[in-house]
């Protein structure tokens, strides 16, 4: 019995992670996919915005801090401003790269999470 409940959980790890996978693309080719009608989540790797110092720029906050948004320049270049409806973590300006999955809505890049 109990390794049929072992069996039984990783089936649903297993079918959960599969569920949730996603690829690894750049802004132009998650807009493509996004305007073929595929929804699945995209990762986009990619830098926050910088001035020519090195200061993060383009972060813009919500009045109540609730979500936030921020340009992120994908392996190829391309600015993309990028909309997240979670409150900016704490640490996030710190990041070397950031890694956005959502996708396109629009023109529009929606993050459901990044990391």
């Amino acid at each position: 019995m109990l390794a049929i409940a072992v069996i039984a959980v990783a089936i649903v790890v297993i079918i959960s992670t599969a569920g949730d996978a996603s690829q690894y693309v750049d802004f132009t080719e998650a807009y493509k996919l996004a305007s073929s009608g595929n929804t699945t989540s995209i990762h986009v790797v990619g830098d926050l915005k910088k001035d020519t110092r090195g200061n993060i720029v383009g972060i813009e906050k919500s009045e109540d801090n609730l979500s936030f948004s921020f340009v992120l320049i994908d392996e190829n270049n391309r600015e993309q401003k990028v909309f997240y409806n979670e409150p900016m973590p704490t640490d996030f300006i710190r990041s070397e790269k950031v890694v956005v999955i959502g996708g396109f809505v629009g023109e529009n890049f929606i993050a459901k999470k990044f990391c």
